[in-house]
C-alpha cells in the first residue's frame, strides 16, 4: 500500500496538531486532506512553513488550555438544580441526559460543547448525583446536581397478597410417562 508524508496545516483529530508531519495513505492525503487545505505536501519550501506553524499551535494549545482552566474554576462553584415530575413512590418521569445539563449550563451562561459532558447512563433517580466534564486533555471537573421532585412524594401503599386455599402451582412437576419401546 503505498503511503505519503504531509505537512498538516490544520489539527486532525486522530491525526495530529498543525505543524505535525504525519505519514498517510496515498489516497487519503489526494482525495480528502490536500484538496480541503488541510495539509500540504512535504517538501522543502513548506518545510519552512513548519516553525511558523508550530509557534502557531504552541500559543493556540495555551490559550486553550489557560480558557479551560478558567472555565474549570467557574464550574466548581456552580451547582445545578433539576425539578422533575415524580409518580407514586417518587419514581421519575423521565430521565436527566447530557443534553438537560448542557441545557441547563448554557442558560447559566457557561459556553462549552454538549459532548464534552460525560454522562454514561441517564439519570433516573432522584437525590445528588455527579457528572464529569472534559473541558480540554489536562483538564475535567466534577460537576454535581441534584434531581429533586416537584411535586411530593406519596408512599406507595402495599397490599398483602391474598392467600388463596387449595392452589394449585402450574410449575409443578407432573409424573412422566414411561417411554414406548
Amino acid at each position: 500500500m503505498a503511503h505519503t508524508e504531509i505537512l498538516l496545516v490544520q489539527p486532525v483529530e486522530g491525526l495530529g496538531g498543525e505543524g505535525d508531519q504525519v505519514k498517510v495513505r496515498a489516497g487519503y492525503a489526494r482525495n480528502y486532506l490536500l484538496p480541503r487545505k488541510i495539509a500540504v505536501p512535504l517538501t522543502a519550501s513548506n518545510r519552512k512553513h513548519v516553525d511558523a506553524l508550530k509557534a502557531r499551535r504552541a500559543s493556540r494549545e495555551q490559550s486553550e488550555l489557560s480558557g479551560a482552566q478558567e472555565l474549570a474554576k467557574q464550574l466548581e462553584k456552580t451547582s445545578l438544580a433539576f425539578a422533575v415530575k415524580t409518580g407514586e413512590g417518587g419514581k421519575m418521569f423521565g430521565a436527566i441526559t447530557a443534553q438537560d445539563i448542557h441545557d441547563k449550563l448554557v442558560a447559566s451562561g457557561f459556553t462549552l460543547e454538549k459532548k464534552k459532558i460525560h454522562l454514561h447512563t441517564p439519570v433516573k433517580t432522584l437525590g445528588k448525583h455527579e457528572v464529569k466534564v472534559k473541558l480540554h486533555a489536562d483538564v475535567s471537573v466534577d460537576l454535581s446536581f441534584d434531581v429533586v421532585s416537584e411535586n411530593p412524594i406519596v408512599p406507595v401503599a402495599v397490599e398483602a397478597p391474598k392467600r388463596v386455599e387449595n392452589y394449585e402451582r402450574p410449575y409443578e412437576k407432573r409424573e412422566r410417562k414411561p417411554r414406548r419401546e
